[in-house]
């Protein structure tokens, strides 16, 4: 059988040729049984040699035929890449517009920046970062803005009670 529990040795599928990638695989399930205390320094060395000049699956199938930890039967799995949040682009997006467009950019920062950090801690995506500097940048705006209004009304009742002074 194959060394992933599939087709028999003999068949086209252990015929395939095998990938750098799917090497290394092998590779790696021979570090972790040699870690383990499975293999000795010299059959890792051996199994080791054997895995990196594989041509097919057949011929890694036989390297690793005996360890507990398999080697898939199929071609390499690809992993998936997680993708970035919307919102959390969205979020950084807005809150470096404030910059240009001013405070119309800011509450979409804010909103954005809630929502993304919901979604991501939901389902796991990417742009926990992004969503943060949104949140940053649109709340530093508003602390700017409630701060600049405050003191912009301490100095005009400061200077309306120096006006009406007789």
């Amino acid at each position: 059988m194959a060394a992933g529990g599939g087709e028999p040795l003999g068949s086209g599928h252990g015929n395939i040729r095998a990938s750098d990638a799917d090497r290394d695989r092998v590779a790696g399930m021979l570090g972790t049984a040699y870690s383990e205390g499975r293999l000795s320094k010299d059959e890792y060395d051996v199994r080791l040699e054997a895995g990196m000049a594989a041509r097919t699956y057949a011929d890694l199938d036989r390297v690793v035929a005996d360890l507990p930890v398999r080697a898939p039967a199929g071609p390499a799995a690809v992993p998936s890449v997680a993708r970035t949040n919307g919102y959390a682009i969205a979020s950084a997006a807005c809150g470096i517009g404030q910059f240009v467009a001013g405070p119309l950019a800011t509450i979409p920062a804010i909103v954005f920046g809630h929502m993304a950090r919901n979604q991501i801690r939901r389902t796991g995506e990417q742009g926990a970062g992004l969503a943060l500097a949104g949140l940053v940048l649109g709340w530093g705006a508003v602390i700017l803005a409630v701060i600049f209004i405050a003191v912009s009304l301490a100095v005009t009742a400061g200077t309306a009670t120096n006006m009406n002074m007789p």
